[in-house]
Order: structure tokens, then C-alpha cells, then sequence
């Protein structure tokens, strides 16, 4: 018969080892850290894991790897994160899509965007544009909401799916404007740009980062960007907000994202460290070459936000009756 007492210890022992890299912080990270993007590689978003991976290990000497895991309208990737344990070991690439995936899926979503997830950082913002082919008719968007009304559902709009960026920067468009365009999806930023060069569909929102090869070579024609204020990598292309469609803003975040539960020292350590390479020069002029303006803000900054892109793209979604395609 085991001694009673030596049971107890043992439990006790046995629980202490358990909640260990939960509750020792001193010592954090003593093991290989994953920064997963439920993306393919390329892009953005894969870019912000992998800097991070790199600058992370040489600030910590520790192991920081990047895995992609792309598919189910990345569902997949935020579901891995969301049942992952939550001791810092497994960080999450969340760009804004993530505010309109509880809108597509509702109840089907396998996890709960706001109970499930610890905000970590908002890295980084760009905007969209909406581009045509230099050949195009269109040079205001003016132009673009006048041919609208008159031929409805004959302008062919490209997207890179059901609640991405560029889908959801439109469906406000046509909302706030009261036209109808016709949405094809893409399976990327990049047929579906191939696609708008070749004529297959007339216009198409897109990030900047992706279209800015193409615009600095004149082979899209950049219409209007959707942010509150002009880019400042192309200063001279207006608003959509101040070219016919006032109180129009379509901000594109990326961010970072741990499971829930994470505790608060350890998501405070990752905060600053991210802040710090974030912020040096040599990574604020890489992402401002991409378009990109390096944030770095606060969790509490970051949550906040996602909180309110939630219910409004939420609401897009619902008044333009958008289903997963």
C-alpha cells in the first residue's frame, strides 16, 4: 500500500511540473517559440512572421521558427493557436480577415474570436487602393459610381475570397454608394491582379504591398487609397473618403496574437520585445518599401481594435448577405 503522505506529495509534485512553464516566467523562452501564419509563404503576413522569427531569436539566443498553415480561409491556423497551450510558445500572425471570419461562419467558426485569443501587438497598418488597367475609362471614383448606376452589376470586381481585405474594402464601397458590382474571387493577391492586368475583371481593391510593383511601373492605374488620410507612399492618390464617398475608411492591420489565457507577464515580455525590433530602422524602412507603417502598439491597443472591427465588419457581411465561397 502506498503511504498516504508520499501520494499527496507526489500529486503535488506531479501538478507543480504541470503548471511549470505556465507560472515560471524567469526563464522565458527556454524553448523553440512558433510564430504560426495560416497563410502560404509570400506576401505580407508571412513577411511579418519571419522578421520577427528572425530578429526574436537573435534578441533572445533561443530557437523562433515560422510555420505556415495555410487553408479554411485561415480558420486552420487560428484554430491551432486557439487550442494551443497557453505558456507564449506559440504566437499568431492576425491580420484583419480575422475581424470578419465571426460574420462569415457564425457558429461554425471552431473557436471564438474574442474568448479564445490574448491580443498581443498591432505590428503594422497599410491601406488598400482600388486600381484599374491604365487603359481604363475609370480615373475617379466619380467615374466609378456614375458607370455603376447606370449599368448595374456590370463592373466584375476581383477579391482574394470571402472576407478578405479587398472583399470587404468593396462590399463597403458598393454599400456606401449603393451600387452593385459583381465579385470574383481569386485564390491570391496575385491571379487575381493577372486577372484585372488581362482584362478578365475591371477593377479590384488590393493591398498595397501587393500591387506596388505595378503601380510604380505604370501597369495599374491607382484610383483612390481607403484610408482616413493619403498614403505616404503615394501621396498623390486621393481618398476615396475625399473623392465622393465621405466617412469611407478601410484601415488593413496585421497583427500578433497568443492563446487565450496566456499569462499577463509573459505577454507583456513579448510586447515590449516586439516593440523594440519593430521599431528599429532597418524594419520600419523594409515594411515602408512594402507599403507598410510599422505600429507597434499596446495589447490593450490591439484588442481594443479588434473589438470594434468585429461588429462592423460583422455587419457588412450581414447587409450584403456574404457567404463563404
Amino acid at each position: 500500500m502506498r503511504h498516504p503522505i508520499k501520494t499527496i506529495l507526489g500529486a503535488g509534485l506531479a501538478l507543480a511540473t504541470a503548471l511549470a512553464p505556465v507560472t515560471s516566467r524567469a526563464d522565458y523562452p527556454d524553448r523553440t517559440v512558433r510564430i504560426i501564419v495560416p497563410y502560404t509563404p509570400g506576401a505580407f503576413n508571412d513577411t511579418l512572421g519571419r522578421v520577427s522569427a528572425e530578429k526574436l531569436g537573435k534578441l533572445w539566443n533561443q530557437s523562433v521558427v515560422v510555420e505556415n498553415k495555410p487553408g479554411g480561409n485561415t480558420t486552420i491556423g487560428n484554430a491551432f493557436v486557439a487550442k494551443s497551450p497557453p505558456d507564449g510558445y506559440t504566437i499568431l500572425v492576425s491580420p484583419l480577415p480575422f475581424s470578419s471570419l465571426p460574420g462569415l461562419y457564425g457558429d461554425k467558426l471552431p473557436y471564438d474570436a474574442i474568448k479564445d485569443f490574448t491580443p498581443l501587438i498591432q505590428a503594422g497598418s497599410a491601406q488598400n487602393v482600388l486600381v484599374v488597367r491604365t487603359e481604363s475609362p475609370f480615373n475617379s471614383v466619380k467615374d466609378v459610381i456614375e458607370y455603376a448606376k447606370k449599368n448595374p452589376g456590370k463592373l466584375n470586381y476581383a477579391s482574394t475570397g470571402s472576407g478578405s481585405s479587398n472583399h470587404l474594402s468593396m462590399e463597403l464601397f458598393k454599400s456606401m454608394t449603393d451600387t452593385q458590382l459583381t465579385h470574383v474571387p481569386y485564390k491570391g493577391s496575385a491571379p487575381a491582379v493577372m486577372a484585372l492586368m488581362g482584362g478578365e475583371i475591371d477593377l479590384m481593391f488590393d493591398n498595397i504591398p501587393n500591387v506596388m510593383t505595378q503601380l510604380r511601373a505604370g501597369k495599374l492605374k491607382p484610383i483612390a487609397v481607403t484610408g482616413s488620410k493619403r498614403s505616404t507612399m503615394f501621396p498623390d492618390i486621393p481618398t476615396v473618403a475625399e473623392t465622393g464617398v465621405p466617412g469611407y475608411e478601410v484601415n488593413v492591420w496585421f497583427g500578433m496574437q497568443l492563446p487565450a489565457g496566456t499569462p499577463a507577464a509573459v505577454v507583456q515580455k513579448l510586447n515590449k520585445d516586439l516593440v523594440k525590433i519593430l521599431t528599429e530602422q532597418d524594419v520600419v524602412n523594409r515594411f515602408a518599401e512594402l507599403g507598410v507603417d510599422v505600429v507597434a502598439g499596446t495589447p490593450e491597443e490591439f484588442s481594443a481594435l479588434i473589438r470594434r472591427e468585429i461588429p462592423k465588419w460583422t455587419k457588412v457581411i450581414k447587409d450584403a448577405n456574404i457567404k463563404v465561397e
